[in-house]
């Protein structure tokens, strides 16, 4: 009997490690914005410096993590597929085209993200899911939030 409750003791550790280990990558969007969610390819373009202006006519602007930082792995293989070295020249060609309003600002820290995400009108940012507070709003990929099933934000 001992032994067996060692077993499960085990099992439980182990899948707590596995849950601690994965992370989900948010899309949080200030306040301001009217936007609910975006396609995977809409996000894509957002990333990409590709798309200036929401539906509402407000500027967009995407706030992430350094490409080079390991927190920006998953973001890297899902929404850009591109290496960080590439990801790091698209974000200065971007900026380069739109000098008035950054299309893409790159900060140190999730709580970075956070705080410039909330101070700017129309901008959206990718953090890590433990990174959220109330100043700001979660946005639906594909229709789905962080930590639901097929959310391709999901880290493993």
């Amino acid at each position: 009997m001992r032994a067996r409750s060692i077993t499960v003791l085990m099992w439980m550790v182990i899948a707590v490690g596995a849950f601690a280990t994965a992370k989900d990558i948010a899309l949080i969007s200030n306040k301001t914005n009217h936007v609910e969610g975006v396609s995977q390819a809409e996000l894509a373009k957002i990333c990409k410096g590709q798309t200036s202006r929401w539906q509402d006519g407000k500027p967009t602007t995407l706030v992430i993590r350094d490409p080079a930082s390991a927190e920006m792995k998953l973001v890297l293989q899902k929404i850009y597929d591109l290496p960080k070295e590439d990801v790091s020249v698209l974000i200065a060609s971007a900026n380069h085209n739109r000098q008035n309003h950054p299309a893409i600002i790159v900060v140190d820290s999730d709580e970075g993200v956070v705080k410039k995400v909330e101070s700017t009108p129309g901008s959206v940012g990718l953090v890590d899911v433990y990174a959220i507070t109330s100043g700001v709003t979660v946005m639906r990929i594909d229709n789905k939030l962080p930590l639901e099933p097929g959310y391709v934000l999901h880290g493993n």
